[in-house]
């Protein structure tokens, strides 16, 4: 299916009362856009519910839960760089008191993330909460194609962090601009378009002047802004192609099947003693939170047939 987008020449639309500075912003979705007749492009997202569904519960002090929210932020960012089928992943780990921090999501905006720390949290400064951790970027192909990219924490924010990454592995100038409050995770990514060098036509300090302007952005208009009216903001002596938006919701893939397949590559002798000392095996999902319980019964099965037992999959 061909994407729709429309191109905004904001003189003229702007012209008359458009903007209602009382809008709420956009809601867990990815906009991406273009600046016409140069080689950058960029886009916006914008997390509510998706974000509060993976704290939802959960007793996650503030400088964790907003470092979780920047991360789910990033993800949906990067993934937009990709022409993929499959997932891509960013993992905190190996740090203090922050010891694990994973964010997952698809190609099909399906996101998932969590986070475990030990000890007092006593500051939201990056180094502090990560400190002696690695960040980590994996991207998982459909067709078996595997990507793993390391980079160093040693930074002010997570943007700069990613920023290191892209000008590392990608060789692409990228900005990132990343924000989070109570209620909502937004972020902005600006990246140049390889072009070939005999273009004469692009623009040449259009890069310059796109991250110059988005170096104003606050982080009020971040969380606060429609796509539209942030571009507006930005953008307005610009014409700019903006693409419809990619709705973005809080789903976890595990399900009963997968945890069976797990079970059973741990082999059954391992197995036996906990189902004799519990009664049966208990595993809860560290994403969602769902419980999934193997009774003596079923644990025979897995390895009677090789088939997980006759209760239905789920998938939320």
């Amino acid at each position: 299916m061909l994407e729709q987008w429309v191109i905004f020449s904001y003189h003229d639309f702007f012209q008359q009362d458009h903007i209602d500075n009382k809008k709420m912003p956009d809601s867990d979705n990815q906009r991406r856009f273009i600046i016409e007749t140069t080689n950058v492009r960029g886009v916006i997202t914008h997390l509510n519910a998706s974000w509060r569904a993976m704290i939802q519960g959960r007793d996650y002090p503030d400088a964790v839960s907003h470092l979780l929210g920047q991360t789910a932020v990033a993800a949906s960012l990067l993934s937009s760089t990709l022409k993929f089928e499959g997932s891509l992943s960013i993992q905190i780990q190996d740090g203090q008191p922050l010891t694990l921090l994973v964010i997952q999501i698809d190609s099909d905006q399906h996101l998932r993330g969590m986070a475990k720390w030990s000890g007092d949290i006593t500051s939201d400064d990056l180094n502090k909460l990560c400190d002696g951790a690695k960040l980590s970027i994996h991207v998982e192909q459909t067709n078996g194609q595997r990507y793993q990219s390391i980079v160093e924490l040693n930074h002010n924010s997570l943007a700069e962090a990613l920023e290191a990454y892209f000008k590392q592995s990608e060789q692409l100038p990228t900005r990132l601009w990343i924000a989070t409050d109570n209620d909502t995770a937004a972020g902005l990514l600006l990246q140049t378009l390889p072009t070939e060098s005999s273009d004469e036509e692009l623009d040449a300090d259009a890069w310059n002047r796109a991250t110059m302007l988005a170096d104003t952005v606050t982080n009020e208009e971040l969380l606060t802004l429609p796509a539209e009216q942030l571009l507006h903001r930005l953008y307005h002596e610009e014409d700019l192609r903006l693409f419809s938006p990619n709705p973005i919701a809080f789903r976890c893939s595990c399900s009963r099947d997968r945890i069976a397949t797990t079970l059973r590559s741990m082999g059954k002798t391992e197995l036996e003693s906990i189902i004799e000392e519990q009664g049966q095996i208990s595993i809860n999902c560290n994403f969602c939170q769902q419980s999934y319980a193997f009774d003596p019964i079923d644990f025979e099965q897995l390895f009677v047939d090789g088939t997980s037992p006759n209760l239905p999959p789920r998938r939320h």
